[in-house]
């Protein structure tokens, strides 16, 4: 069974009717012995953050149009129908769908009902046994009872009602098949056969999605492909069917299993590994860290109690305070109420996100009281009791993403990445560069050093991500994450250190000392050397999928994947990025400049540079007249609302080759989205911040002061590599 994955709440406005046009960001796949037990294994294994459950008042009309209109969540409306005494006949023809299908989730329905009239106590081994072979997991029956997953589990065992794991015959019968590639089901014989040998297992990320991609099973595949070199058995975790991880050779063996706490443990507890990984699949398995470790997983690589203190706001402020590093003013909260007075204290504009979560999920900047008590009831009913955390919101900060590498004794800082995107958008959606090109040694000193520290106070030994702000000399520390991320890759890449091998080797007891890395010592700490070029990450959107939503970044990542640029200068190196994300930096023509009173006085040295390479400048009223006060000329054009022919008409007549645009505040949300939407549309580069228009004019300017040199990535990083940049040799 493969089921996509949809991320529409990342997109507010999108359409999120199915059609023609693909808007799945990912997909799970599952695999059972009857299609029930493999759609619910499919549907679990999407992850959703919370169970789904229709709204308060549902009415018939309602009912029957979200069974006609295909959406994300038709299948949850499906069984929703079911319910309510819906017939199969109907179902049918309001959906289309073949009533073979109806049928099956009409049974799981039934059963369901049956189940809900028992109890936790009363029930039988096999109608135990019937609910589990149609797909129901633990936390489905608990929920009929209103009692908790791990009593229902505790049951189960009683009543001997336990998964066997049976393999995929990847030889069609042909021949005995050996692959051990295996599915958990309820039956009688279990063909798992697990063997005695030291073994370390793997929990890979589950479905790709905005924040937790293909960066985390590279990560999860040099983990597997290092620990094998090393003589161990490895075992991988994982139900997307896209990865490498999943592919049947990547490890000794392959489990095709949700990443849940009950398909997990039941995988434990057939091979019971001498080791458990969960620093390399995302948040996903970081989740299931504590709940593991207190069913007795031996959890390897740094402690869960220091993953859980990184994530809980007052023990990891604590820390800072201890170790005498800045972080921004910040707290927590659990109702509206207190959440104002915490945003009072702390000062507006704040950052308002919930703890627990990757790729900036549900974050916002809040501007004002209400937006951040209206954020905090809307959080209180979405999910578990979790507190909302509060930061400072620091404008005009430069921020930077760190990636380091730690035994519990000795640290190797991996990169020091320079975010090109001010403090404000998400470290994902950002493009970065390595190494950093404007960053003081006074700042970078300081990152060194708070990183060196944060890694040994936390204990940690694998992989560890620090992300500082930098706001008038002063450093920052945002947040930690004692966990591989999703910049692993890129780091490694541009180092020619794989990482995330080194850091599977360090959770097994190697120590740093004995890696032989190409290190150099930088204030006191060791670092990895960049050669002589720079590395520049840029992302890519979907924009082009979802008409009508603002490109305007913000706080929640929004990215489906990303590229890199080499080159030995920055400017070279962005405008390689640029082109290789789908956003062609034009060589010359007509340039439109609209950016906030904010910003007018910082964007007249960038209108200069793009007037000096020959652009012609389009700008509103307002950003026209300052640009005229210095001098700069530029043709003032009609905002949207203003006149005709206005922007929107220059963009869809093809008059306009680049757009830079950056609203500022709660207006971020509301102003300017005609101008972005069109630029999406007509496939205009669109750039939404001061320091990206920056970047970009040094990339135009490389572009047209030279041809791109290319060189393959073994070469770059070859020990006898030397770039000279009078040679033009560099990157591919």
């Amino acid at each position: 069974m493969k089921i996509p994955k949809w991320q529409f709440e990342k997109f507010p406005g999108a359409d999120t009717t199915l059609g023609t046009q693909m808007k799945s960001v990912g997909e799970v796949m599952a695999i059972g012995r009857t299609f029930q037990e493999a759609l619910c294994k499919g549907i679990r294994a999407l992850e959703p953050s919370t169970a789904w459950r229709p709204p308060a008042e549902v009415t018939t009309a309602l009912l029957r149009e979200r069974l006609h209109v295909p959406g994300p969540d038709r299948i949850h409306w499906l069984f929703e129908a079911l319910e309510r005494g819906m017939s199969r006949e109907e179902i049918c023809s309001l959906t289309k769908i073949d009533p073979w299908f109806i049928q099956h989730l009409e049974k799981m329905v039934e059963i369901d009902s049956r189940v809900r009239a028992s109890s936790l106590h009363k029930i039988s081994a096999e109608l135990m046994l019937e609910s589990k072979r149609s797909g129901a997991s633990d936390e489905e029956i608990a929920k009929l009872w209103n009692v908790k997953s791990a009593s229902v589990r505790k049951r189960r065992h009683e009543l001997g009602v336990r998964p066997v794991f049976k393999r995929v015959d990847t030889c069609a019968a042909e021949f005995e098949s050996f692959t051990p590639y295996l599915y958990s089901t309820y039956e009688e014989e279990d063909e798992a056969e697990a063997a005695e040998r030291p073994k370390i297992a793997i929990l890979g990320s589950g479905p790709n999605r905005i924040g937790q991609g293909i960066e985390f099973d590279y990560c999860c595949c040099h983990a597997s492909f290092a620990l094998r070199e090393d003589g161990y058995e490895t075992i991988m975790i994982n139900c997307n069917p896209e990865t490498v991880s999943t592919d049947y050779d990547t490890s000794d063996r392959l489990y095709f299993e949700p990443l849940t706490l009950e398909d997990v443990l039941a995988v434990m507890e057939r091979e019971r590994p001498q080791g458990v990984i969960v620093q390399f699949g995302g948040q996903t398995p970081l989740n299931l860290a504590l709940d593991l470790k207190n069913n007795h997983v031996p959890i390897i690589g740094t402690p869960p109690e220091s993953i859980d203190l990184a994530e809980d706001r007052r023990r990891f402020g604590r820390l800072l305070d201890e170790l005498r590093i800045p972080q921004p003013r910040n707290g927590t909260a659990l109702v509206p109420e207190e959440a104002a007075g915490v945003a009072r204290d702390v000062g507006l504009p704040v950052l308002v996100r919930p703890s627990y979560v990757l790729g900036g999920r549900a974050m916002v900047i809040a501007y004002d009281l209400q937006t951040v008590q209206d954020y905090v009831a809307q959080a209180a009913l979405m999910g578990p009791a979790r507190p909302v955390l509060i930061d400072q919101f620091l404008e005009e900060a430069t921020e930077v993403d760190v990636d380091a590498l730690a035994d519990g004794e000795s640290v190797v800082i991996g990169g020091i990445m320079e975010h090109i995107e001010e403090a404000g958008v998400h470290s994902g959606d950002s493009s970065c560069v390595l190494p950093p090109v404007s960053l003081t040694p006074s700042a970078l000193a300081r990152i060194r050093d708070y990183t060196n520290r944060l890694a040994r106070s936390l204990g940690v030994i694998g992989l560890m991500n620090v992300q500082y702000a930098i706001q008038r000399d002063t450093v920052f520390v945002l947040e930690v994450n004692p966990r591989a991320s999703r910049t692993v890759p890129y780091v490694s890449k541009a180092t020619g250190v794989p990482l995330a091998k080194v850091a599977a080797r360090l959770m097994t007891g190697r120590k740093l000392s004995s890696m032989n890395l190409p290190v150099i010592e930088s204030d006191g700490v060791a670092e990895l050397c960049v050669r002589e070029y720079h590395a520049v990450k840029s992302p890519v959107f979907p924009f082009s999928k979802f008409r009508g939503v603002d490109t305007i970044l913000g706080p929640e990542m929004r990215s489906t994947g990303e590229v890199m640029g080499v080159a030995p200068t920055f400017g070279e190196a962005f405008a390689k990025a640029q082109l290789a994300a789908g956003q062609k930096l034009p060589r010359k023509g007509t340039i439109f400049v609209s950016v906030n009173d904010h910003d007018k006085r910082h964007v007249l040295p960038l209108a200069r540079d793009l007037s000096q390479l020959g652009f012609t400048l389009l700008a509103t009223r307002g950003t026209a007249a300052a640009l005229a006060a210095a001098g700069i000329p530029a043709e003032a054009v009609y905002k949207a609302n203003e006149g005709r022919p206005n922007i929107i008409d220059l963009v869809k007549t093809g008059r306009v080759d680049l757009i830079i645009n950056t609203p500022l505040g709660r207006e971020s949300f509301y102003d300017e989205k005609s101008i972005r939407r069109a630029a999406v549309r007509y496939k205009v580069p669109c750039i939404t911040t001061l320091a990206a228009a920056q970047a970009a004019a040094r990339g135009i300017r490389a572009v047209i002061d030279h041809s791109f040199g290319v060189n393959a990535l073994q070469d770059l990083h070859a020990p006898s590599a030397k770039t000279a940049e009078t040679d033009r040799t560099s990157a591919g």
